[in-house]
């Protein structure tokens, strides 16, 4: 798991939204491909999923405050889908949190 601090608390129905709308455009036009990922907010966090291509979500990200609880699937670390929705939502963390930067508390 992987901790993000956003140095601002952040509403999961927010960070959900912002998610659900950049994460396809962006990867389309990082990966130039038409592979499109569901997004979903579930009770355990947002889940970031293709189930044509990979068993489970790729992603969990759960919001505690101003910290992000990052979980990506231990099957598909360094898949070339993954490393590059990674990115993307480096990017997307850096936006939700007002340019205020992240930081990353905890990998492991």
């Amino acid at each position: 798991m992987k901790t993000i601090t956003l140095h601002k608390p952040i509403a999961i129905e927010k960070l959900y939204n912002h998610i659900k709308d950049q994460l396809n455009p962006l990867f389309r036009k990082q990966r130039q491909s038409d592979l499109e990922f569901l997004v979903e907010n579930t009770p355990e966090g947002i889940k970031i999923l293709q189930p044509e291509f990979y068993d489970g979500p790729l992603y969990t990200i759960a919001v505690q405050d101003d910290e992000l609880w990052i979980t990506r699937n231990e099957n598909y670390v360094d898949d070339v889908n993954s490393v590059t929705i990674e990115s993307i939502l480096n990017l997307l963390f850096d936006d939700i949190s007002g340019k205020l930067g992240t930081d990353l508390v905890e990998e492991g």
